[in-house]
């Protein structure tokens, strides 16, 4: 386990990282502790950033962006210059939920979020092409995600949370 949380906070992180509209109250009651010391917990991981935020995840299905994309980008020259100036360009495109370095023979994985194929289309031609950076590119389309999770898998820390 982490010596910066114990196996309470790791339950109250368990807990919030389910559900985040959970008050205090409930999740205090579910790891057994009063409503303030609980509360102080939350803070002081707050404060020390393990949590980051707390947001609400919202259905792309529902709101028509169900199609999703895996894209592979490798760049003419990936030096540290180039790599920061892809990756400022990347942050301004909304269509753009994440964006990793990684290893290999590509520089970025960019998950890309759009309406359908045309919209992938004008997005892949109209925007991410446009930089002059970028020396190839592979798109893997999504046909179904069999996991998704925004979840830690905090139980690689703490015997605490239960491996689900």
């Amino acid at each position: 386990m982490s010596d910066l949380i114990d196996n309470i906070d790791a339950k109250i992180l368990h807990l919030i990282q389910s559900d985040a509209g959970l008050s205090v109250s409930e999740i205090s009651e579910q790891v057994g502790l009063s409503s303030s010391p609980c509360w102080r917990r939350i803070k002081r991981m707050e404060e020390m950033g393990i949590i980051k935020s707390r947001v609400t995840l919202l259905s792309r299905e529902k709101l028509g962006l169900d199609f999703e994309v895996f894209v592979a980008v490798k760049l003419s020259l990936p030096n540290r210059d180039n790599m920061e100036k892809f990756e400022k360009a990347v942050a301004r495109m909304p269509e753009v939920v994440q964006c990793a370095v990684v290893t290999g023979a590509v520089d970025f994985m960019l998950r890309i979020v759009t309406k359908n194929m045309h919209a992938y289309e004008d997005f892949l031609r109209e925007v991410l092409l446009s930089i002059d950076l970028i020396s190839d590119v592979q798109s893997r389309i999504v046909l179904r995600q069999s996991k998704d999770t925004t979840a830690i898998p905090l139980n690689l820390i703490s015997n605490a949370v239960p491996r689900l």
